[in-house]
């Protein structure tokens, strides 16, 4: 448990945590199930719906999904991985393979969060890479850092991204992932093929019109996740986002919280946070942001951090991609 709580807070926390409802995660159970019949369901009634609805409500369901993904990798509703990594292996968020995003999202919160190498999910670079990147792709790193750009180019970055890892792998003689990738290519066939023949919605409509609008749905949420600061806690902030956010990003807006105690399931961490909600802005210097219409209306064009890192300086030449796996998580 966190070394920065108190006797008082931890023994609060080790009760809320042998509660029945937490031991059982039935929350989770439960959201597995809405999550997986509202997928589906709205995919097998597109025709009836009109794919223009469906495609809309699926961006729903799929970014949905990619949350559910978010508390499988951490271990919840059970403490197996690999009973979680089958819970969470249906390839409704196209791009990437359960097992990749669990790799790279758990390396982030090991790093240094927001450094240029470390951090997996870090949006920032060397001043020498952003210097080297030319012209237009600093203008692109630039744009991407305002909350218009993250949400329209976020996604065809981290698409790009994990194709570039997966064939620069392949290039190195590194074929560890080929498995993963096959089962997870396999899968998303049979299931593109599905959606074509039974539901009657073409795969360019469900890569263009759903996978990638999911993406950008996700990005909103972690836009601005982590600042770059000196104190680690800092770097973390609490978005005290409306209840319909919260459903859909399943309490990750209270960011700091996750961080601080990543074995929280989700239906907790608003609990937590508002027991000891002074305690988190101070830890976090204040980086509090109250919804997301705050982000609209302060950065919808205008960047929310450089994209050199202020604090950390590296060697040049390192490729200026990252994987960062349906955004920072």
């Amino acid at each position: 448990m966190a070394n920065y709580l108190d006797e008082r807070q931890r023994a609060e926390l080790a009760r809320a945590a042998s509660h029945w409802l937490w031991r059982s995660e039935l929350p989770t159970w439960l959201l597995i199930a809405v999550v997986y019949a509202a997928w589906f369901g709205v995919a097998a009634n597109a025709s009836r719906l009109g794919l223009p609805l469906a495609c809309v409500l699926l961006t729903l369901c799929t970014t949905w999904y990619l949350s559910l993904q978010h508390e499988l990798l951490h271990g919840h509703p059970t403490p197996l991985p690999w009973l979680n990594a089958l819970l969470g292996a249906a390839p409704l968020g196209v791009w990437l393979p359960y097992g990749l995003y669990r790799r790279w999202h758990l390396q982030h919160h090991e790093a240094e969060l927001t450094h240029p190498d470390r951090d997996p999910e870090s949006y920032f670079l060397y001043a020498v890479d952003w210097q080297a990147a030319g012209p237009a792709m600093r203008r692109l790193y630039a744009v991407r850092n305002t909350l218009a750009g993250r949400v329209l180019l976020q996604p065809a970055f981290s698409i790009f991204a994990i194709a570039a890892d997966a064939w620069t792998k392949l290039q190195a003689g590194d074929w560890r992932d080929v498995p993963m990738w096959l089962a997870h290519l396999l899968a998303l066939a049979w299931l593109l093929a599905w959606l074509q023949t039974s539901c009657g919605m073409p795969v360019w409509l469900m890569l263009a019109g759903v996978a990638y609008p999911a993406l950008s749905l996700s990005a909103i949420r972690s836009f601005h996740e982590h600042r770059a600061t000196d104190s680690h806690a800092a770097r973390s902030v609490i978005n005290d986002a409306g209840l319909a956010w919260r459903l859909l990003f399943l309490n990750n807006n209270y960011h700091l919280v996750h961080h601080d105690l990543p074995s929280v399931p989700w239906f907790a961490l608003a609990w937590v946070y508002r027991r000891r909600a002074d305690d988190y802005l101070a830890r976090n210097d204040g980086f509090l942001v109250r919804g997301y219409g705050e982000w609209l209306v302060r950065y919808a064009l205008r960047a929310a951090a450089p994209v050199a890192h202020p604090l950390f300086h590296g060697p040049s030449g390192r490729t200026p991609y990252r994987s960062r796996p349906y955004g920072e998580a």
